[in-house]
């Protein structure tokens, strides 16, 4: 089933699920300028543990010249669950719809940010059907 669920989940698939527009619209309406933003927003689909569960991740990637570990990265699942550009309900219903089901069928919830690197840092995206 992983495995079906990568090819469903594939980069291009990912990308348009979050476009990588998406990181200078949320920096445009924070800072008023897509510049100031320090990292990229992408979306990695990191497997499916259980039948019923879909493991994501968002991934905050640095962005040239800019300090990612300098920023508040720590507070950012409580705005990304709530702000209306990153729109996490509209992506849980995405892939609500890659899956064939209705948007209402599935949940989201949000974990802990993780630093990886001083480049990378993630939050755990959890879908349950």
């Amino acid at each position: 089933m992983t495995k079906e669920l990568a090819e469903i989940f594939n980069q291009e698939t990912l990308r348009e699920l979050l476009p990588q527009s998406r990181s200078d619209e949320f920096f445009d309406a924070l800072y008023g300028d897509a510049s100031e933003g320090a990292y990229d927003i992408g979306l990695a689909f990191t497997g499916s543990p259980e039948a019923k569960t879909l493991h994501f991740e968002l991934q905050l990637k640095q962005r040239p010249g800019k300090c990612l570990a300098c920023n508040l990265t720590y507070g950012l699942p409580e705005v990304f669950s709530r702000h209306p550009i990153i729109n996490l309900k509209g992506l849980a219903a995405g892939i609500a719809t890659k899956l064939g089901l209705a948007p209402e069928q599935v949940t989201w919830q949000l974990g802990s940010t993780r630093s990886i690197s001083k480049e990378l840092y993630t939050i755990p995206l959890t879908i349950t059907l």
